[in-house]
C-alpha cells in the first residue's frame, strides 16, 4: 500500500504587516524637527524581509 502524503500547511501570517511583506511609513520633513506630513511611503518589513509570512523558529 502506498504511504500517504501530508498536506502542506498554510504559512502563518507576518504579525507586523499581516502578510503583505511591505508596511508603510509616514514621511518626514526638515532636518532639525522632521514634521510628520500627510504622505506616506512604502517599506519592506524588517520582522518577515519582505515574504509576508512569519518566521519558523524565531520572534
Amino acid at each position: 500500500m502506498a504511504t500517504r502524503k501530508n498536506a502542506k500547511r498554510k504559512p502563518v501570517p507576518c504579525p507586523d504587516c499581516g502578510g503583505k511583506g511591505e508596511t508603510s511609513e509616514t514621511v518626514r520633513v526638515g532636518a532639525r524637527k522632521g514634521r510628520a506630513t500627510d504622505n506616506r511611503q512604502a517599506a519592506l518589513c524588517l520582522t518577515c524581509l519582505g515574504t509576508g509570512e512569519a518566521l519558523a523558529g524565531g520572534e
